[in-house]
């Protein structure tokens, strides 16, 4: 087993470098936004050689973004925060997946250790992990507009309506509020400490 270590000693040493990876680009990068800012406000002249760099370098980059922006009814201005807002979301989310990640082959490499009963811990916990990740999915899916025929929308409502509906016979909806998704993720809480108390 000495492949075990060595594999969550890769995922460390990865994080390690992320992290640091992701603060220096985060650094440059609030730099160039506050530039630009400076540049596309007139509180530099947009004639001078940094506003001709801006130019020519960094708004190419910041295009797409600004777009987005403009198309929500945003300033043009405020794409170089709206770009470091997104980098520095990115790699919030990728070091959390990379980190929850390494947490679960811990936790898969523990429960093959210790046998039978870390299997059956694994598999508990691993089923009501993906019934709450259903949960979320349908939960998010139904604030923001999404595709309805996307996979990820089928897969959280096929493994998710099978506890939503008897529920929703019992609990009416508050105004314009469900509360059956919290109310099953209670349950799936309560049901997966039952079954690992069980064990």
């Amino acid at each position: 087993m000495i492949a075990v270590p060595m594999i969550l000693g890769v995922i460390d040493s990865a994080l390690v470098v992320l992290r640091v990876a992701f603060l220096a680009i985060a650094g440059v990068l609030a730099a160039l936004c506050l530039l630009d800012w400076l540049v596309r406000t007139r509180r530099l002249s947009p004639f001078g050689p940094v506003a001709r760099f801006m130019r020519a370098s960094f708004d190419p980059l910041i295009r797409p973004v600004e777009r987005r922006v403009v198309r929500s009814g945003g300033l043009p201005s405020n794409a170089p925060w709206w770009a470091l807002a997104a980098v520095v979301l990115a790699g919030i989310v990728m070091i959390s997946l990379l980190d929850l990640l390494r947490g679960q082959l811990a936790f898969f490499f523990r429960a093959l250790e210790s046998g039978p009963h870390g299997v059956y811990q694994l598999a508990v916990s691993w089923t009501f992990g993906v019934l709450q990740l259903a949960l979320i999915v349908r939960v998010v899916c139904s604030w923001i507009a999404v595709r309805p025929g996307a996979w990820y929308v089928r897969t959280a409502h096929f493994l998710s309506e099978p506890m939503l509906r008897p529920l929703r016979r019992f609990i009416p909806p508050m105004g314009m509020m469900d509360v059956s998704p919290i109310v099953a993720w209670l349950l799936l809480q309560l049901v997966e400490g039952m079954l690992l108390r069980l064990a």
